[in-house]
């Protein structure tokens, strides 16, 4: 009966704690969902609210910065207004136009460069009615105007029809973009020219490039003219099509550009002159600014100023709502607190109550815990260690795959490195026994010692690629460029005794040391010069020049022939193993150069064309 009234009693509070728990739980259920609710609706507000506030203020200080833009740009503009007026009114430039006196021109040409070098003007120049340039403030230059036909120039056409014009323009001469201010000389019915100033914008560009904020300018096609990010020059605000496009391209504005739209998307406007956009410039990424668009005054253009809204809306969203935290936080702990020790009171009666026989419960449930968590301690360790062996394995097998891979390509380049010297050694016994027939023993005795040397050449080949295979590469010294440049073209004059002529090897100083092993480059030349007197077999005038020249940083020797240049398709993957455009080629002779250069510090480039091929090989001079 006493077991059955303490089991009886424990489940009686076992039953209250667990109503006491249930309720306690519902409770903080619907606290927690209320307090997330009240948060999110606060964060949400706040962030509302910071964005409306921070977009006001930065749109003042977008307003401000554009009007002083506006108003610097208004002054850019009319200074050089006035000039065009009072040229065509001036009595040299009526007599020059309507006399065309050398003379005249002639003073009028010094006129024209005193006035230009007392402005910010970039030319000044005068066309006669028929659009060609009479007098210009650029005649001591190359590039001088005099004699260019500017007839079918926008800016000369109008000024004659209307009498002025002002039209933004890539220079067909000097290929700047510019603002061409026109004026016509005598009256409609008999003019007798155009006088024009171009003015560049380069010095306002780099104001608004330190600014660090994109600024542009575009015409009424919605084409950039003027802009802080040089490479939005001649792109368009929307994509042009139709008549537009086509008027654009044949007036020659903008000359080749591709008239591609701005990287500007997702326009949100806020109100007539201001709108949130993305934009990409250049070196960076896609960003969030906030434009604001004006009308420049006494013209077509419009100015766009993009102010970075990203980071200042960030912020001011996380100050308001790190505001709101602080306040709606201490308001809802407030009332956890409350609702905790509410729950707290009830629930120590039941808690001290069920202490002592849920303390003993833990006690076996943890000691048990305990125990499993050992054993499975236990087996992870034990799998751990075999898994650990298993990977050690597996990377012993890769390392051993890489290495016979290593060694295939090795073996494969044997047979196309040892070719060259076997096939001189073949010539020279062919020469030897011709001589032993002749009885002309010292000339084979010559024939003989060149054929050791070549056998030496051989081993040397076999004990670098041997060296290969076990280091990956040979230790770098001091070689002779000269001594390297000779014994290759000694291994190659058999082979090619008739065309050998078209090598033209510029003498090299002797002091033109340069870090490297002296068979390994002269593999590496081996390997251009053969592909350079093969690529001339059949071509007349056959030339291959090779020159060394010093620099900054080392030697670079280079081996240019005139031969019909290497195919496009070749050219893509010219050091790819195994890529040949030859029937018997292997298509490893590059590929070995190149990594043989590689290991000294060098590289190699290469320039193709119709005209011929030059390899350039850059190595490390000795110290």
């Amino acid at each position: 009966m006493h077991n059955w009234a303490m089991l009886q009693r424990r489940a009686d509070q076992s039953s209250t704690q667990e109503q006491l728990g249930r309720r306690a739980g519902r409770a903080w259920f619907a606290f927690a969902a209320v307090g997330l609710a009240i948060i999110a609706a606060a964060l949400y507000s706040a962030g509302l609210y910071a964005q409306g506030i921070e977009l006001k203020a930065l749109a003042a200080q977008g307003r401000t910065d554009v009007n002083l833009k506006v108003a610097l740009l208004g002054a850019v503009l009319e200074n050089p207004r006035a000039l065009p007026l009072l040229l065509s009114q001036d009595q040299q430039v009526h007599d020059a136009l309507a006399r065309r006196d050398p003379v005249a021109i002639n003073v009028l040409n010094r006129k024209l460069e005193g006035l230009v070098s007392g402005t910010k003007a970039s030319v000044l120049y005068v066309t006669g009615a028929n659009g060609v340039a009479v007098a210009s403030s650029n005649w001591r230059e190359p590039n001088s105007f005099v004699g260019s036909d500017y007839g079918f120039r926008a800016y000369f056409s109008r000024a004659m029809q209307t009498g002025t014009a002002e039209y933004f323009a890539l220079g067909n001469v000097s290929k700047r973009a510019g603002l061409y201010i026109s004026r016509r000389v005598g009256n409609a019915t008999a003019p007798l020219g155009v006088v024009v100033i171009k003015m560049e914008f380069d010095q306002i560009e780099a104001n608004w490039l330190e600014a660090n904020r994109p600024t542009y300018v575009s015409d009424e096609h919605g084409i950039v003219l003027v802009t802080s990010i040089p490479s939005w020059r001649f792109r368009t605000t929307a994509a042009l099509a139709g008549p537009d496009l086509v008027a654009v391209r044949d007036s020659q504005q903008v000359g080749h550009a591709p008239l591609t739209p701005l990287p500007i998307t997702r326009p949100e406007v806020l109100s007539q002159d201001v709108s949130i956009v993305h934009a990409m410039v250049p070196g960076g990424s896609d960003a969030e600014y906030l434009r604001l668009s004006t009308q420049v005054p006494t013209t077509s253009w419009r100015l766009d100023y993009l102010l970075p809204a990203e980071a200042p809306l960030a912020a001011a969203v996380r100050g308001m709502r790190l505001l709101a935290l602080g306040i709606v936080l201490p308001l809802l702990s407030l009332a956890a607190y409350l609702l905790w020790r509410r729950q707290s009171a009830q629930m120590r009666i039941a808690t001290e109550q069920a202490a002592r026989s849920e303390l003993e419960r833990r006690v076996a449930e943890r000691t048990e815990d305990l125990s499993r968590a050992r054993d499975r301690l236990q087996s992870e360790i034990i799998g751990h260690r075999s898994t650990e062996a298993k990977l050690q394995v597996v990377q012993q097998d890769l390392v051993q795959a890489n290495r016979l891979a290593i060694l295939g390509q090795v073996a494969a380049g044997v047979a196309h490195e040892i070719n060259q010297p076997v096939a001189t050694i073949r010539a020279y016994a062919d020469n030897a026994r011709v001589f032993l027939e002749r009885k002309q023993t010292a000339p084979a005795e010559e024939n003989l010692g060149a054929i050791a040397a070549l056998t030496e050449r051989i081993g040397s080949i076999t004990n670098e690629l041997k060296a290969f295979a076990r280091k990956g590469r040979t230790a770098a010294a001091p070689v002779d460029l000269r001594g390297v440049i000779d014994s290759a073209v000694v291994l190659l004059r058999s082979r090619f005794a008739a065309r050998l002529d078209a090598l033209v090897i510029e003498p090299a100083p002797a002091s033109f040391k340069v870090m490297g092993n002296r068979v390994r480059l002269e593999q590496v030349l081996i390997n251009l010069f053969q592909n350079a007197l093969e690529a001339l077999d059949g071509c007349d005038h056959a030339r291959v020049d090779v020159s060394i020249d010093e620099t900054a940083d080392g030697v670079a020797l280079s081996v240019l022939d005139n031969g019909p240049g290497i195919p496009p398709t070749i050219l893509k993957s010219l050091f790819t193993p195994f890529n040949t455009s030859k029937e018997t080629g292997l298509g490893l002779g590059l590929v070995i150069s190149k990594e043989i250069v590689a290991d000294y510090g060098g590289r190699i480039e290469v320039e193709s064309g119709e005209r011929g091929t030059c390899f350039t090989i850059h190595l490390l001079k000795a110290a």
